[in-house]
């Protein structure tokens, strides 16, 4: 009784909608049974023309007396197969076996990885999630002679293989094509040796696309080196240089140290810890205001602001960011960049580099999810690629939601720098990003590159942003690496890649534009109407051009969406609710997944529940859930997506 493996059939990988990016298809092996195999050197001579190996291997193999079965070749034409099996050698066996196929070629083919011909994976997400998608293995054994022929009426024993379970990334193919689609333009346009882009849902973390040029074809993926195929999205870091300054006005903010209107000295250079500061390009500004700073991307007020925080209180921050250690992404090779520790001495010069992106080295992944944060509202998310788990079937086995990693800074002040980078592609070197009527929020980075210690002629150009300002649909990075133009600069290279990526995803995924004068980019502060009278709440949200929404029959303010003390876009409706105060009555939750926010306001109003509201669009979860006894009162918890 020799058993024989029979292979399970290796899940699928999908993109978010269900479009098939790797599938499993039976193809032809061949396999050799050498104790079988009657003349060796003549089945090897017959053989040779039709494998992909010489004669004399061919020999050497067959002729092993310890090996009772050995593959010959996997993955042969329908030609090639039926050839071998009309030759009837005694001892050489056709089969089908599973073989990987990628339908989209070279879509996403970092993010997919490729598997090898034992039904493996070795890269990407066929390697990181390759428990759930091989299966388990099947056996069957039959009872043969001593010649290994099937005895007429012998024992047989056969255990079924159990497929593999299908992965269903967050990857979105359409904004993927179109990342990849302007990528190659880019990279081919400014002859760069590599470009990368990664678009992100700023609120989950989910990661829509994430292309690199030059890319290849996880269906001939022998024919490219491992560089080539590497995800250096996660793999790789490099110094970010101005798309970092986003970090440091955020602390400094945070901190109480500055605003948009304090003013800098910002000269031809500024000598610290026995250094010198400048601006690359030789710029000098003079007095410069702290916005003025941000809009024309001025090293010195950042290297300035990096020291007076001090990497006592810096360091911390850029930490809570995400920078300096891993996010936990569900891809293979994560590194944790680099950020340096801070000592009692002798690391002023490094932190006022700190303060520009220079000294610091970050992964891509890194510097948009720390972004996202901004988008949000202040809070970082852990990135995913891998939405749910589905059997063959179709149906969910496990489902991944949104997992918070922290808080780096408060709602206000991620409000704050969204309308510094706003202001940004508005009036300073970000302008070629923007989007009409999508009103885009972004930095560029032109960074060096250190060569054996010191900085070369080599250049990264960047643009990192996220639209629309006020409701973030996308945050997205685009770098170019050594980019050989004569203006290579982020603002110039990859701002116009941002702008044509952003354009048209938020268009695929029906993002309505704004006619000019209608974006809310002019942040303002909810006031505190808590047990005000209908009366003081709607003469004061008059008086502060706030629409308003009431709901219940109470005589005074007992909630408030938003709520007090948030800055909101100018225009943002502030829902007051009325209640009675609660008379111990149970109510049953409604559902009211589906519904608009006022509707949903509404439904839950009529029964004498209150609403506490995150997000915008229509409801998609709700706490308690549908069904479930309060008291009238209660507040639920409804989650808001467009």
């Amino acid at each position: 009784m020799r058993p024989q493996t029979i292979d399970a059939q290796r899940g699928n990988i999908l993109d978010r909608n269900y479009n098939t990016l790797a599938i499993s298809v039976g193809a032809d092996a061949v396999y050799a049974l050498p104790r079988s195999v009657r003349d060796v050197e003549g089945t090897a001579r017959q053989l040779a023309p039709f494998l992909p190996m010489g004669e004399s291997d061919l020999t050497r193999i067959l002729g092993s007396e310890s090996a009772t079965s050995v593959w010959l070749a996997r993955g042969l034409s329908v030609e090639t197969a039926e050839a071998i099996r009309k030759l009837g050698l005694p001892g050489i066996r056709v089969t089908k076996r599973p073989q990987r196929y990628y339908p989209q070629g070279s879509l996403a083919a970092h993010v997919v990885g490729i598997a090898g011909s034992d039904n493996q994976g070795l890269e990407g997400i066929e390697y990181y999630y390759d428990e759930v998608l091989r299966g388990i293995p099947g056996r069957q054994a039959i009872e043969q002679d001593a010649t290994q022929r099937s005895i007429p009426g012998g024992d047989s024993e056969f255990v079924p293989p159990v497929a593999g379970l299908d992965v269903v990334l967050t990857i979105d193919s359409v904004i993927q094509y179109i990342a990849e689609t302007h990528l190659e333009e880019a990279v081919s346009s400014s002859n760069s040796d590599r470009g990368l882009v990664l678009v992100m849902d700023p609120f989950s973390g989910e990661i829509l696309a994430n292309a690199i040029y030059p890319t290849f074809d996880p269906n001939y993926y022998q024919d490219v080196s491992a560089g080539r195929r590497r995800n250096v999205a996660i793999t790789d870091q490099y110094e970010p240089g101005s798309t970092f300054k986003f970090v440091t006005a955020a602390a400094s903010l945070d901190l109480g140290l500055t605003h948009n209107d304090r003013t800098f000295d910002s000269g031809q250079f500024w000598e610290v810890g026995g250094g010198r500061v400048r601006n690359s390009d030789g710029r000098v500004f003079g007095n410069i205001s702290f916005l003025e700073a941000m809009e024309r991307s001025d090293n010195i007020t950042f290297a300035k602001l990096s020291v007076e925080m001090g990497p006592e209180r810096f360091h911390p921050y850029i930490q809570s960011f995400g920078f300096g250690s891993r996010s936990g992404v569900d891809f293979p090779g994560e590194i944790s960049g680099m950020v340096a520790t801070p000592r009692a001495s002798g690391q002023l010069l490094q932190w006022a580099n700190s303060g520009f992106g220079q000294g610091i080295a970050v992964t891509p992944l890194q510097l948009l999810n720390s972004l996202s944060s901004i988008a949000n509202g202040g809070t970082l998310m852990k990135p995913r690629f891998v939405k749910e788990i589905r059997d063959a079937q179709g149906r969910l086995v496990q489902k991944f939601e949104p997992e918070i990693l922290g808080y780096p800074v408060k709602n206000e002040t991620a409000i704050d720098v969204s309308e510094l980078l706003r202001s940004v592609v508005v009036n300073g070197n970000g302008n070629r990003a923007e989007v009409a009527g999508y009103y885009v929020a972004g930095k560029t980075g032109t960074a060096e590159v250190p060569e054996g210690g010191v900085y070369g002629a080599g250049r990264i150009a960047s643009f990192v942003g996220f639209a629309p300002v006020d409701e973030p649909v996308l945050a997205i990075l685009v770098v170019l690496y050594n980019p050989k133009v004569e203006s290579a600069y982020g603002g110039v290279l990859a701002a116009p890649v941002f702008k044509e990526i952003m354009e048209e995803s938020l268009e695929y995924l029906g993002v309505k534009r704004r006619l000019e004068g209608q974006q809310r980019s002019s942040f303002r502060l909810v006031p505190n109407l808590s047990n005000f009278t209908r009366e003081e709440a709607t003469a004061r949200l008059a008086q502060e051009s706030f629409p308003w929404t009431i709901e219940g029959d109470g005589p005074l303010v007992t909630a408030q969406t938003p709520r007090p003390g948030a800055r909101v876009p100018a225009q943002t409706t502030v829902h007051l609710f009325f209640y009675e105060q609660d008379d111990g009555e149970d109510v049953t939750v409604p559902n009211i997944i589906g519904l608009s926010m006022r509707d949903a306001s509404m439904s839950l109003s009529d029964l004498g529940l209150r609403i506490s509201v995150k997000g915008s669009g229509v409801a998609v979860k709700q706490s308690p859930e549908a069904g479930t006894f309060v008291t009238k009162g209660s507040a639920v918890e409804v989650i808001f997506e467009l």
